[in-house]
């Protein structure tokens, strides 16, 4: 497990603690955590919000024209000397690619079909994190 996903997962706790207490659910219920209806709390999933804005400003980041500093600190690669042993760490853009394809950017500028996009890219990474 990478440390995004252990993130994901302490957020996840803290917020079914936080649905517990608004319920007020005690932990020696032993009320299974589906059962926590996220309907009678009104609580948007921390993680599938975390991801939908993610991917909302990678698009507004792609259709950027012309070279602010947000998209010049988003693109930038910092080579300096020799890389470190094993695996590249993965970067901002590695899971905006995964799920965009090489030519995400492109992509990003028909604003709809982005949109309709992202819905693919935050179960992605649902999948992910419950596993």
């Amino acid at each position: 497990m990478d440390t995004k996903q252990a993130l994901c997962r302490k957020l996840q706790t803290a917020q079914r603690a936080i649905e517990r207490k608004m319920l007020n659910i005690k932990l020696k219920d032993r009320l299974p955590t589906k059962e926590i209806n996220p309907v009678i709390t009104q609580v948007i999933d921390v993680v599938q919000y975390i991801q939908r804005q993610k991917w909302r400003w990678a698009g507004h980041i792609a259709r950027e024209k012309d070279k602010r500093w947000t998209k010049r600190c988003t693109e930038w690669q910092p080579r300096s000397g020799r890389r470190d042993r094993g695996r590249p760490e993965t970067r901002w853009m590695d899971d905006i690619r995964s799920a965009g394809g090489p030519q995400w950017q492109s992509k990003a500028h028909d604003r709809r079909k982005w949109k309709i996009s992202a819905e693919g890219y935050i179960l992605q990474w649902m999948d992910k994190t419950s596993k």
